[in-house]
């Protein structure tokens, strides 16, 4: 039996309408298909056969990447191209873009990479229409790009831009979000308060410091013992912690980003999508809501700009120095600029949100910067 066929056992003795299994035997179900689908989650190997594939090796740049997914012919390549300025071959006819398409966005002075991904294809995450096998470089055939390369690049994304059908979005949401997470990747989740740590000796130690509302201790047993883990802690502060959680912690390659949905609507269809969570209607074609998209993307890719000012002169705020929230301190304003700088800095003076007085404070290298903050870096 292959892994597919495998794989598709499973999912059809864990349905609902079938299902008559014990909590015990749900957990070893659940441990089971995780443990099969894990191979697709590995990065195609770059030796041979189906290879690292046509259009999977992107080179990044930028301060953060954002990727475009969704079915073929939703307008992904013509809000690609006119967002970035880059050529991103459109058509109605499915599969156009056959290869990851790499474009730049300025916002705020920082540039964003914007990566135009081959439209998904339903059943992928499964190992269907040949998965991770999917065809050799030599191939000429359309519909064998190699299927999952697409995901494998969307998990290294900063955030995804899922683009929906305005015939079916709800349906085509759905679809999309059950294929991202069948390649471990998470949409607008933060990974489950769970704690795993293995140890020599002492059986099974379960802890729980929210209700089991989701889960019980005969799923985490079963769980544990497919993975053979039989001398583990096991901690969970998570609130609704459920099966998969538990899993995707035990698996330990979940990807955890945030998204944006994304349709191209008539004004009737507004209220509805303004009901999807972090959801922006807009009209490429028109340019129609596309400010409020990039104000969307700036806010949710949680970037901080902050301001050089030499001695004696004003702040340059033509070209600031683009950090991560969460890696933003003095050193890695430094370090972003030149490794040597914080090894040659004697203070910094900040003004802004982070500084404690308006005419400015000193610092040092440990120091919490917010955006738009004006740093003066004052050496040895």
């Amino acid at each position: 039996m292959t892994t597919i066929q495998k794989i598709k056992e499973i999912e059809d003795e864990m349905a609902p309408q079938k299902n008559k299994a014990t909590s015990y035997h749900i957990g070893q179900l659940k441990a089971k298909l995780a443990k099969l689908r894990r191979d697709l989650i590995a990065p195609p190997s770059s030796g041979g056969g189906g290879g690292g594939g046509l259009g999977f090796d992107v080179a990044r740049t930028g301060i953060a990447s954002v990727g475009f997914v969704g079915f073929p012919s939703v307008g992904k390549s013509t809000l690609m191209s006119k967002l970035t300025g880059t050529h991103s071959e459109a058509s109605e006819i499915d599969f156009t873009t056959l290869t990851t398409v790499p474009g730049t966005v300025k916002v705020h002075g920082a540039p964003i990479q914007i990566l135009d991904l081959p439209g998904i294809i339903e059943g992928a995450a499964d190992g269907r229409g040949r998965g991770r096998q999917g065809a050799s470089k030599s191939s000429t055939s359309r519909n064998m790009y190699p299927l999952t390369s697409r995901y494998h690049i969307a998990r290294t994304c900063n955030l995804i831009f899922i683009v929906l059908d305005v015939l079916k979005p709800l349906g085509d949401k759905k679809l999309i979000e059950s294929e991202l997470e069948g390649f471990g990747i998470r949409l607008n989740k933060k990974p489950p308060a769970i704690l795993v740590r293995k140890k020599e000796k002492g059986g099974i130690a379960i802890t729980n410091t929210v209700p089991l509302t989701n889960i019980d201790q005969d799923e985490i047993k079963a769980i544990l013992s497919e993975y053979k883990l039989n001398n583990v802690d096991i901690a969970i502060r998570e609130p609704n912690a459920t099966a998969d959680d538990l899993v995707d912690v035990i698996e330990g390659n979940r990807v955890y980003i945030p998204a944006i949905y994304i349709d191209a609507i008539s004004i009737e269809e507004l209220d509805l999508l303004y009901k999807i969570p972090m959801s922006v209607p807009i009209s490429s074609k028109e340019w129609l809501n596309i400010d409020e998209l990039i104000v969307m993307m700036w806010e949710t890719l949680n970037l901080v700009r902050v301001y050089t000012k030499p001695r004696g002169l004003a702040p340059d705020y033509n070209s600031p120095v683009v950090l991560r929230r969460g890696k933003c301190s003095v050193e890695d304003f430094c370090n972003s600029i030149h490794k040597e700088i914080a090894k040659q800095m004697k203070y910094a003076i900040v003004w802004g949100a982070s500084a404690k007085h308006s005419r400015g404070q000193k610092v040092g290298l440990d120091h919490i910067l917010e955006d738009e903050d004006v740093v003066h870096i004052s050496k040895k």
